[in-house]
């Protein structure tokens, strides 16, 4: 008997409740929670975690205390550890953590660290917790050699673009990523598009995530000034929502992709 082809699994970065409604009701097995997508997404509050657990569809919290590189001194490592365990406390079923040393390799010290605080707030909740190494690969030295570590780490899940800029730029790294460290789920992310995802998966993503974002339209009736870095315009100076069409559609393909490989 042929054993059963696993179905690609969609991940769906959001910001709010209602981006997790929307990827919830248009297909996604789970989100990635976060704040400030348009700085690459930082750590979200415990409430924000908890008011997105409640909507029903498993939430993986990134953890990333500032912007900028993935280079982390000991007082920001001992911040992100405690983030990870009250946001475990919340009810995330897993936590996005990742770190890299001055030299570009993976920080192992520091991700072990992170991904301890996770099992034994895990633990203290009598319940599993996944842990995903973020995009901090992507900007390593040698992306393969830090997926490579992983194992050791005992994490099981890898967010990448394969080192590129594009998730579909970086595909030959992902089947590699895919092909050396098979015990380790490669999930395909960056740039992405639904009409990337058949490729994807044909190299050996397991998943792919998209933000499948578009802009908030700008709702003030006030005088539009610029703040800090934000945008040029009332219309760049806004936030990103989930956008529902590229939710679904990207279910529609991943389920294809499911049902030629069966």
């Amino acid at each position: 008997m042929t054993a059963p082809v696993s179905r690609p699994a969609l991940e769906i970065a959001v910001t709010l409740p209602a981006g997790a409604r929307t990827a919830r009701e248009h297909g996604a097995d789970r989100v990635e929670l976060c704040t400030g997508l348009e700085l690459g997404g930082l750590t979200p509050s415990a409430a924000l975690v908890a008011a997105v657990v409640a909507e029903g569809v498993p939430v993986h919290a990134l953890v990333r205390c500032r912007p900028g590189d993935f280079v982390h001194d000991a007082e920001e490592i001992a911040l992100m550890a405690a983030d990870v365990r009250t946001l475990v406390a919340c009810g995330a079923a897993g936590v996005v953590v990742g770190a890299l040393t001055p030299e570009g390799a993976l920080d192992t010290d520091a991700v072990a660290r992170l991904a301890d605080a996770a099992r034994e707030a895990a633990d203290a909740e009598g319940r599993p917790v996944e842990i995903t190494l973020h995009r901090a690969v992507d900007q390593a030295a040698d992306p393969l050699a830090a997926v490579a570590l992983l194992p050791a780490l005992g994490i099981t899940r890898v967010l990448t673009s394969g080192g590129a800029a594009t998730a579909a730029a970086g595909l030959p790294v992902i089947a590699a990523m895919a092909a050396a460290v098979p015990g380790t789920q490669v999930m395909a992310g960056g740039g992405l598009h639904p009409a990337d995802v058949p490729a994807l998966v044909a190299a050996g993503a397991a998943a792919v995530h998209l933000s499948a974002k578009t802009r908030a339209a700008h709702r003030g009736a006030g005088t539009w000034i610029p703040l800090g870095a934000a945008g040029t315009s009332a219309d760049q100076d806004t936030h990103f929502v989930t956008d529902p069409a590229v939710v679904a559609e990207a279910r529609r393909v991943l389920d294809t992709c499911g049902a030629a490989g069966a």
